[in-house]
């Protein structure tokens, strides 16, 4: 059993360490892109929001960087997961090992980008005047784990029907970025109308987001929000696993 264990820590290793390299071959800044996305984005929103509409939000730079950046490792993992099988096609073929391991290592590379991030939004928190609460030492691991669920769930979701209907990639682009909109990450919860904010829970997304900026805020997390989102992260991850079982049978007829 423990030398199971260790084959897939082992798979999973050389699956990660292989994405890494693909990610960042012939490219000089490397993780420097991953950080300066959501922060040319948190520019882009602060003149639109703040300097343009002048929204109500104090310290809104820090307040948009503790929203995009873990917004940014759900995004980018689930863009991405539609052609993860058929950009792995050739390893597939030719070697014999659980095929979910590869959604989840796309994942994984995203979480280890995000986690690695953490203290540039320690930066933003000093540049405020703020301190990180003690509330991140369980608070940080445990919606690490939530959001890995839930996202590596939907990825093997999306991986594996889209081998069967392409469109699923242009698609998912399209509901993210709809989602992104419907998802407290450039304005706040408290901001949404009384008749819409009983909704707001139908998001999946939305208590996990709210959660992260207030941990890195240091406002305490709200247990029910932490339920409802391992509720849905448990439901996406099975849902996930489901649908994977049922087609990966077929995997080899379409790659």
């Amino acid at each position: 059993m423990n030398s199971e264990i260790q084959h897939y820590i082992d798979l999973i290793a050389v699956l990660t360490q292989k994405e890494f390299k693909v990610r960042y071959k012939n490219n000089l800044l490397g993780y420097l892109w991953s950080v300066g996305h959501p922060l040319a984005f948190a520019l882009v929103f602060f003149i639109a929001f703040k300097v343009v509409m002048k929204v109500k939000i104090e310290n809104y730079p820090l307040f948009l960087i503790t929203g995009l950046f873990p917004w940014q490792w759900f995004n980018n993992s689930v863009n991405a997961s539609p052609m993860i099988f058929l950009g792995n096609a050739s390893i597939i073929k030719k070697v014999n090992f659980p095929r979910d391991l590869i959604p989840l290592t796309q994942v994984l590379q995203d979480m280890i980008h995000f986690v690695l991030a953490i203290p540039v939004v320690v930066l933003f928190i000093f540049i405020y005047h703020k301190s990180p609460s003690l509330s991140w030492i369980y608070g940080i691991p445990a919606l690490l784990a939530l959001q890995f669920m839930l996202t590596h769930g939907i990825c093997l979701m999306a991986a594996s029907i889209n081998l069967f209907f392409r469109d699923l990639e242009r698609l998912i682009i399209i509901l993210t970025s709809i989602l992104f909109y419907f998802t407290p990450v450039v304005y706040s919860e408290t901001m949404i109308p009384d008749q819409f904010k009983p909704y707001l829970v139908l998001n999946p997304l939305a208590l996990l987001m709210v959660s992260w900026r207030n941990l890195f805020l240091g406002n305490p997390l709200n247990p029910a929000y932490l339920a409802i989102t391992f509720a849905y992260a448990t439901a996406a991850l099975g849902a996930g696993y489901l649908i994977y079982k049922k087609l990966s049978w077929k995997f080899a007829e379409v790659l």
